[in-house]
């Protein structure tokens, strides 16, 4: 049971996303029955985790938490893997593809594994899972499709299936094209001949026998008992099937699967059960604008992602407006680095009220982390910027110079983000550097802004420099000051972006910023 940190009536008042997803849970009498909130998220194994294997899990822990603050509620997590579905066809990104071929349609949990450290394919992915959840912390319990059908705990269910066949049906039916239907059924029996998950008609429903009647691959007609793992269901009816026997509470999907999530409950309740709550979030998008597709991987992975940036701005990603279509491509990637931070920064100084409202109290379940430095992710960006380096060490000495005290042993989250900007910094700002040539009068703005340096102190402070930078540029007929700034990116650091000059300037030096400035004037100067 979770520790309440804070009087009732801030629960009761807090308004983030998690907290109005929790509500809807309070009153449900399958979780009175029980004594438990039971929370699921599924997975399907014929793939390794990725980016939106993170995103369930980790918005799913935030209702999580949040059920438990507001009420004391025990819960449980499943995540529940799908494997026994059949092998649809053999991925790219493995090895020993012509042995994986001979198994297609069998039931993943009997497919070989190729990479030949695991008793099947689906054990290999589970245990892919299994890690991936495990390296971000999550608390969950790890379910299996084919321990449930195996062990005979989906027996009860499975008859209620089959007593049930024909109002499922009636759902179905009318879901699918004429010739889909023509062969559709809840089940699909498994060929004692071939081990395929055969999608077959069904000759005859024995509801008496707890049995089904169909033709194998050789023409011949089969008796084969629903239960105890000789079928499986289809996946919409197996959804509603798997909610009714575990007592699913609770679990979210994609926006594309709102005509699933509706069949199924309308199944699920035909089976006795109720429904979850559920949450439809919306799809991430490409740079384009497309929808992320796994198969054309126009997305961003979890690995890319954490090479860039920490995984609490993964964190932060995921809980931001969940219900809005998001980009989820590298350049979003420095925002969510110091929107991490910004709100880390906030929750020191923010009453209860604000806190609980705060993304970082949901990410770190109420105890977020103090954030040792005050430089951000998009200054580090423009300090690997201006040095053009990929060392380290070089990193440091100027951020010991604007804070002494500093080191990596003392501030290791700044250490990590020093690496992240480097790596960023190399993979996507430098192949894309292009340095505009100044007009006369921002060469003239430039020269005034260098002779203004030459006067202030190495010891000056950011908010002296950026007073200078306000100055010089309201000397010249810019559109605005941020025309004025623009051209300092685009000149001085070859890109559209960058940071608040005065800050910069300050972490840089003074000195280093005259020496880039003349060089930046004179290659000009000489057509360089």
């Amino acid at each position: 049971m979770t520790e309440k940190a804070f009087d009732d009536s801030v629960y009761a008042n807090a308004r983030a996303w998690p907290f109005e997803e929790a509500r809807k849970l309070v009153d449900r009498k399958t979780i009175q029955e029980k004594g438990y909130a039971l929370f699921e998220t599924g997975y399907g194994p014929s793939g390794l985790p990725h980016i939106g294997t993170f995103g369930e899990v980790a918005r799913t822990t935030y209702v999580r938490y949040a059920f438990e603050c507001l009420t004391g509620i025990p819960t449980r997590l499943f995540a529940f893997s799908d494997d026994r579905d059949g092998l649809r066809k053999v991925p790219d990104n493995i090895p020993n593809k012509d042995m994986i071929a001979k198994y297609l349609e069998a039931p993943l949990t009997n497919v070989p594994d190729p990479f030949g450290c695991h008793d099947s394919f689906g054990e290999h992915n589970n245990c892919k899972l299994m890690e991936f959840l495990d390296s971000f912390g999550f608390n969950y319990e790890f379910q299996s499709s084919t321990d449930w059908y195996s062990s005979g705990r989906f027996n009860d269910v499975l008859l209620k299936v089959l007593q049930h066949h024909q109002e499922i049906l009636e759902v179905m039916l009318a879901s699918l094209r004429e010739e889909r239907a023509a062969t559709y059924s809840p089940f699909l029996p498994i060929s004692p001949k071939s081990g395929k998950v055969l999608q077959i008609n069904i000759e005859e429903y024995r509801v008496n026998d707890g049995s089904i009647v169909f033709r194998d691959d050789d023409g011949k007609l089969i008796e084969v008992p629903v239960t105890d793992g000789h079928c499986k269901l289809q996946w919409k009816v197996d959804w509603a099937a798997r909610w009714t026997a575990l007592g699913v509470d609770y679990e979210m999907s994609g926006k594309d699967l709102i005509d699933s999530v509706k069949l199924s409950s309308k199944i699920c309740r035909i089976l006795g059960g109720t429904p979850p709550i559920g949450f439809n979030y919306e799809l991430f998008l490409d740079e384009e604008g497309k929808k992320i597709s796994k198969s054309k991987g126009n997305g961003l992975g979890v690995e890319e992602w954490l090479r860039y940036a920490p995984q609490e701005s993964l964190a932060n990603f995921m809980f931001a407006s969940p219900k809005s279509a998001k980009r989820l491509y590298f350049d979003v990637i420095p925002r969510q680095v110091d929107d991490y931070v910004s709100h880390v920064r906030n929750f020191e100084d923010q009453k209860n009220e604000k806190r609980i409202d705060n993304p970082v109290w949901h990410i770190h379940k109420g105890n977020p982390p103090k954030i040792e430095a005050d430089i951000s992710y998009s200054l580090l960006l423009n300090l690997v910027s201006a040095c053009n380096t990929d060392d380290k060490e070089v990193l440091w000495g100027f951020i010991r110079k604007y804070m002494p005290k500093a080191s990596p042993e003392s501030m290791p989250f700044l250490d990590k983000l020093v690496e992240h900007a480097i790596n960023y910094y190399i993979d996507f700002v430098k192949p894309n550097k292009h340095y505009a040539v100044p007009t006369e009068m921002e060469r003239n703005a430039i020269n005034e802004l260098l002779q203004g340096l030459k006067t202030l102190p190495e010891s000056s402070s950011a908010e002296e420099i950026q007073s200078l930078v306000f100055e010089v540029g309201k000397h010249y007929e810019f559109q605005d000051l941020r025309s004025w700034f623009n051209a300092l990116y685009k000149i001085l650091l070859g890109q559209e972006q960058g940071p608040r000059m005065g800050t910069f300037i300050a972490l840089y030096g003074i000195s280093n910023m005259r020496e880039l400035i003349e060089k930046t004037l004179n290659k000009n100067e000489n057509g360089l």
